[in-house]
């Protein structure tokens, strides 16, 4: 028969767990240490760099309070007084009370350190008084890149979250937040590693590991782990020199591969001559290139729902189209997107890829 003891300790370590490193259910559901005191610390959209200088503290003080909620709850979840006292007699027991008292004390006193004079003695804010004095007017650039909506973020809803805007390379775990200035940072691509299968895609995954090292002597270097299929979005938005010294072979997206197969077969596709009348304006999507695709009924499918003919003149680009295309099809079979119809962006006549020509 299973104790009342190791019940209690089973539960209570994987409450413990769940504390430590929450699920994505739980994130989503506000049950994070910085979400539920929220109040005190603030909203992260306004004061970003104070949130995590305080968000990070109250997270230690809080996991190092673990172990000793664990010798508070035993005598109100055992009830037994035999294992009580079996296990309050023991040397083990004593010890391990004594650590557990001990380290939160420690953490609380290191917490008390940071939080006099302005935070001042916290790591994070060591960081920013490397850029200027004083640290909250750094603090206060920060924060504005922040809330543009047009910086670069991963990690969304986990534990460890990596932001680039303008001018910042920030990567945030519970315990630290790391901050490189762009302009002092060289970041160097390490190492790749892949996952057949992975939580957002059945197609398999590739993470890259980038390490991000500042000039100034002070400013502690880290990692960043990103998605394959973020890279070209994070490199868009570095100013940094980024280096792949171990020529690290990045994976395409997804899209990338496909667009590269909607080309392919376009191009065999037969050609529509543009009448003199017509004139060919920029793309619709892009605006950026003219129009260079017409859509035409030219495949021979015998099966219900055949494709339609349309008739809009010259509106979009070959990679504007492409795009649409991949966009209208079922993302969890990327397999059957060649095969597949999608309707015209401006009249919904469907089409295939045998449809679209390039104008001559």
């Amino acid at each position: 028969m299973v104790s009342e003891t190791a019940l209690f300790t089973l539960l209570y370590t994987v409450i413990s767990l769940c504390v430590l490193v929450p699920p994505t259910e739980f994130i989503s559901a506000g049950f994070t240490i910085q979400q539920l005191l929220g109040h005190f610390l603030g909203g992260e959209d306004v004061n970003f760099v104070e949130y995590h200088v305080k968000g990070t503290t109250l997270t230690m003080i809080a996991h190092s309070l673990l172990p000793l909620g664990y010798f508070f709850c035993f005598p109100l979840f055992v009830e037994s007084f035999e294992e009580q006292k079996f296990w309050q007699e023991k040397f083990i027991w004593e010890a391990a009370v004594g650590i557990s008292v001990v380290f939160p004390t420690v953490i609380i006193m290191i917490a008390l350190y940071w939080a006099v004079e302005d935070w001042r003695h916290h790591p994070a804010v060591k960081v920013l008084a490397q850029y200027g004095q004083p640290w909250r007017v750094v603090a206060a650039r920060i924060d504005m890149e922040f809330r543009r909506v047009d910086k670069f973020a991963t990690g969304t809803g986990t534990m460890t979250r990596v932001i680039v805007t303008d001018s910042w390379i920030i990567k945030t775990t519970p315990y630290r937040l790391f901050i490189i200035q762009q302009s002092d940072a060289s970041l160097t691509l390490t190492e790749s590693s892949e996952h057949a299968l992975s939580h957002v895609s059945n197609t398999g995954i590739q993470f890259l590991t980038i390490h991000v090292n500042s000039h100034r002597d002070h400013v502690p270097s880290f990692d960043i782990r990103v998605n394959s299929q973020e890279y070209n979005d994070l490199r868009d938005k570095l100013q940094a020199p980024l280096e792949n010294a171990r020529n690290v072979v990045v994976h395409r997206t997804l899209s990338d591969r496909f667009l590269e197969a909607f080309r392919a077969i376009v191009e065999q596709n037969s050609k529509y001559p543009v009448p003199p009348d017509i004139e060919i304006d920029s793309c619709l999507g892009c605006m950026q290139v003219p129009a260079s695709v017409k859509l035409q009924k030219l495949c021979d499918d015998p099966l219900v729902g055949e494709c339609q003919q349309c008739f809009c003149r010259p509106m979009w680009c070959l990679d504007c189209m492409g795009k649409w295309f991949a966009s209208r099809q079922n993302q969890n079979r990327p397999e059957t997107w060649l095969q597949s119809r999608c309707p015209c962006p401006s009249c919904r006549s469907l089409f295939c890829m045998v449809d679209v020509c390039l104008v001559e």
